[in-house]
């Protein structure tokens, strides 16, 4: 035998000196969940350690971010329940709650990269991704809703955009929106290639957003199909998108690849809910090891092409690196 690949395997040292795929917490975004209101830090019952917070509870948990060493987070906002409408009135509202917290985080923790959820199903009474004729999202009539938003959050201060909605074309018309607003240096991360999956199920628990009938597949992707993300993504690039994401992560590592093959832009991954939920699960039934999982994990994510990753482990990695 020629060639015995165990050679570099034979001990940690050398393990460590022939890797080639690395991993810190500069790769990582921490998704928060911030509430309209006083006095709340609830737990999300189906994500265990992740908490919705009003913003007069932020100030604790983002200096344990802070010391933490993680640097980006990307925030969502759940308004009130009688604040909701069928146009979403809320998500455009200078003074909602995702703009009341980007100015809090931005005061006080003015270091912090600041992406925003730029999307309406939190703030719509029908819970789905934009405006309705019917039982039909209205494609373009969103897409200038969305621009709205993304132009009040830019405003409050954030530092970058992630439209979520899935709508065609809106990543031209929300570049060109910013960049008549002056806003021409705030990147774009899109959210390119999201499938319609189950694997966001404890994220309607999380932000009160499922949809009140049907579901979202007639603008969410197709798992089933093998072709359509190099279209999205090739799409979004050409209006000007500045990051490109896959959505959900694991189970899509394929298309990770494929996309981080395909282009010259930073590729993000978002490590959802479900996927985050299931190992919480099985590590509190004792039938993995935690810390071992979420670490192969983020080095499978990273071996795939992701330079961002999205994930709601992002504390406890950050926890087990500091030791």
């Amino acid at each position: 035998m020629i060639n015995r690949t165990r050679r570099t395997r034979s001990s940690q040292t050398m393990r460590d000196l022939v890797a080639n795929v690395t991993f810190s917490l500069d790769n990582l975004v921490y998704p928060i969940f911030v509430e309209e209101g006083q006095n709340i830090k609830k737990e999300i019952p189906s994500m265990p350690g992740q908490f919705r917070l009003s913003i007069d509870n932020l100030k604790e948990e983002l200096q344990e971010i802070k010391n933490l060493g993680i640097k980006s987070l990307l925030v969502f906002g759940i308004p009130e329940a009688n604040k909701k409408d069928p146009v979403g009135t809320e998500a455009y509202n200078d003074n909602g709650i995702v703009q009341e917290a980007v100015r809090f985080i931005k005061k006080e923790f003015p270091e912090f990269l600041l992406i925003t959820d730029v999307c309406m199903c939190e703030y719509t009474s029908h819970g789905h991704c934009g405006l309705l004729n019917g039982e039909e999202v209205l494609n373009d009539e969103t897409v200038e809703l969305l621009c709205k938003i993304a132009i009040s959050h830019v405003k409050a201060g954030a530092d970058m955009v992630a439209p979520s909605d899935m709508m065609d074309g809106r990543i031209a018309a929300m570049r060109k929106a910013l960049d008549k607003e002056g806003f021409v240096n705030v990147p774009i991360m899109a959210y390119s290639i999201k499938y319609a999956s189950s694997y966001y199920g404890p994220f309607r628990d999380a932000a009160d957003s499922a949809p009140s009938f049907g579901d979202r597949k007639a603008y969410q992707m197709d798992y089933r199909n093998s072709k359509d993300y190099l279209i999205e993504a090739r799409n979004d690039i050409n209006e000007g998108a500045d990051i490109i994401m896959v959505k959900p992560g694991m189970p899509y590592l394929d298309v990770v690849k494929a996309i981080a093959d395909s282009i010259d832009l930073p590729v993000a991954v978002y490590n959802v809910s479900g996927e985050y939920s299931m190992v919480k699960a099985a590590s509190q039934m004792g039938w993995i090891d935690e810390k071992k999982i979420v670490m192969e994990n983020m080095y499978a994510m990273r071996r795939a092409g992701a330079s961002i990753i999205i994930t709601y482990h992002a504390k406890d990695i950050a926890k087990w690196m500091e030791k």
